[in-house]
């Protein structure tokens, strides 16, 4: 089992201003051997490292604990893609065995057509030829727009983040689904099957309430192209590394053992060439 998306940081105010007082249990750090921790107890053997800053500094600070750290298979770093002069830092990073892919935080953008910018997607074009992965973070009223910024490249991979984020709580479906379903007809996408226990009641949550959503990427992204991540530390201010781990296996408990190993292990090491 590999889980395909996590985080770490050495806490402070400054740096991680989104974590707000009510999420005051990821107000400390989080480092490789807590991680370790929490996949040994839920059977995890790999993990992929994905930014929680918009820094060079922190993609470097990454790939140090990961060469360090034979359990971290990749990372997943930021470089600013909408400034010229941003082919330098692909060819830096690209040159390291561990950088599987680039982030920025879109859903945290105030311009909802962040995607669509005409120097971002510049940038973009410069990371096709060096084979690295695009992870794409948004909330589900982006899915439109990023099917569009999709299109502009369509031999770029992509991996989209957290099924999109839909609005769980609320139980909206709709048009979280048809938009999904839209963007999975893409073959270059790949989708992380995370981050769904913080969208929903974090006291409340369970694994039959998520199920919907889990079938409806099953469906849309198929076992090939759908692959098992944590979102931890950000997952414990709703539930356990070990809990989330179970209700994946839970889900996929119905499919073939080979859809399962693709969930659990192969589209990830196919999507990141781990």
């Amino acid at each position: 089992m590999i889980d395909a998306h996590h985080h770490l940081w050495n806490y402070s105010v400054e740096e991680y201003g989104w974590i707000s007082e009510t999420m005051g249990v990821l107000r400390r750090d989080f480092l490789p051997a807590d991680l370790k921790r929490h996949m040994d107890a839920a059977g995890v053997v790999g993990a992929v490292a994905v930014q929680a800053r918009q820094t060079l500094e922190e993609t470097e600070w990454l790939l140090s604990h990961a060469r360090r750290n034979d359990f971290m298979l990749g990372v997943v770093g930021w470089a600013p893609f909408a400034e010229a002069g941003v082919a330098r830092h692909i060819e830096r990073f690209a040159a390291e065995p561990k950088l599987k892919g680039f982030r920025h935080v879109v859903q945290d953008e105030p311009d909802d057509r962040f995607l669509l910018g005409a120097a971002f997607n510049e940038g973009i074009r410069e990371l096709l030829p060096s084979g690295l992965v695009y992870d794409v973070l948004i909330y589900e009223r982006h899915l439109p727009v990023a099917i569009e910024f999709v299109d502009a490249h369509p031999r770029q991979v992509f991996v989209l983040d957290h099924i999109a984020k839909p609005r769980i709580r609320e139980g909206a479906v709709s048009p979280w689904r048809e938009n999904l379903r839209e963007l999975a007809r893409r073959p270059n996408v790949y989708c992380k099957v995370s981050g769904m226990a913080t969208e929903a009641d974090w006291g409340a949550w369970s694994a039959d309430g998520l199920q919907p959503y889990f079938d409806v990427a099953l469906e849309t992204f198929t076992p090939r192209r759908l692959m098992f991540g944590s979102d931890w530390p950000v997952l414990e201010v709703a539930g356990s590394y070990e809990r989330w781990a179970a209700t994946v296996r839970g889900w996929l408990a119905p499919l073939s053992t080979s859809e399962q190993q693709r969930i659990l292990q192969g589209t990830a090491m196919e999507a990141y060439r781990l």
